[in-house]
């Protein structure tokens, strides 16, 4: 079983705001880096289940609209699973928290500290860890720190969650990847939070990073609370699952240590539904009853 816990769909750039939309230039170069609902559910084949994730930021003037997420998601339940995009300090917050614990395609929320203008101990956001702890909703952290100029890179430091997880330990959440650029404060996290996990996505289009990244984890014994994702349209599923099992050709001819094959395949068969207590009734995974 693979699942992709980390893809992204659009209807055109400037819905990433005036800074995403620059950065995303920068990043696809001359590529076309298309993100409509065709295009991602033609570059996820390979996986059993995609997250797709949604977002807004007031402060950014970003916004994938959570009806997009919510109607593509319900054409096919069974592959896709959706992350309502939720600002916790504007004033449809509530509205929001209530879409994602109501409609059936959403599973969690997505929050980003640095582009949302919040530290993550901030006491105006506590109510959105209460709701999503009680209501069993997983909340994925998007670092989002270099997007765009007054992107807060202070609140986007893996450590600040510290002081939210000990308050909220049944609380379950995701930080993408990795917590880049600060991946070593992230795995001491995962060593220490029994329900927070983080995704590699974005890490695979940087082989030596990513495989550095990867020693370390492996080393403090972390990798078992890694997450595959693709970080599409950035890269297809596919593509990322052959740059996780490419990951050792960095270390060819040296006497560098390499990450076992068999860590590299549990963290691309990872059921990342069952590690994050998901019950998504329109999805079973095999040998489940």
């Amino acid at each position: 079983m693979i699942v992709d816990c980390h893809t992204h769909i659009w209807e055109n750039p400037q819905q990433l705001g005036p800074g995403g939309e620059a950065h995303l230039r920068r990043q696809a170069g001359q590529a076309d880096l298309a993100a409509d609902p065709a295009a991602h559910l033609a570059a996820s084949q390979c996986v059993d289940v995609s997250f797709v994730l949604g977002f807004f930021s007031r402060q950014q003037a970003a916004e994938i609209p959570n009806r997009l997420v919510a109607d593509y998601v319900a054409k096919y339940p069974k592959k896709l699973v959706g992350l309502a995009g939720v600002d916790p300090l504007a004033g449809d917050a509530a509205d929001r928290l209530a879409m994602a614990a109501a409609e059936k395609a959403f599973i969690g929320v997505t929050i980003s500290p640095a582009a949302q203008g919040f530290h993550p101990a901030d006491s105006r956001v506590q109510g959105l860890y209460q709701f999503c702890s009680d209501k069993g909703l997983v909340v994925i952290v998007h670092q989002d720190s270099h997007l765009w100029a007054d992107a807060k890179m202070e609140f986007a430091r893996p450590y600040l969650w510290d002081e939210v997880l000990r308050d909220y330990p049944k609380l379950r959440m995701v930080i993408a990847h990795l917590g880049h650029p600060w991946v070593d404060e992230t795995i001491s996290l995962l060593a220490k939070h029994a329900n927070l996990y983080a995704d590699i996505a974005s890490l695979l289009r940087r082989p030596w990073h990513a495989y550095n990244v990867m020693v370390r984890a492996h080393e403090y014994a972390s990798t078992d609370k890694l997450l595959f994702g693709s970080d599409f349209p950035f890269l297809s599923a596919s593509e990322s699952v052959e740059s996780v099992y490419r990951l050792n050709e960095v270390t060819h001819g040296t006497r560098l240590p390499a990450v076992p094959r068999e860590i590299l395949r549990s963290i691309v068969e990872r059921n990342a539904l069952a590690c994050l207590g998901v019950k998504h009734p329109d999805y079973r995974a095999p040998g489940d009853s």
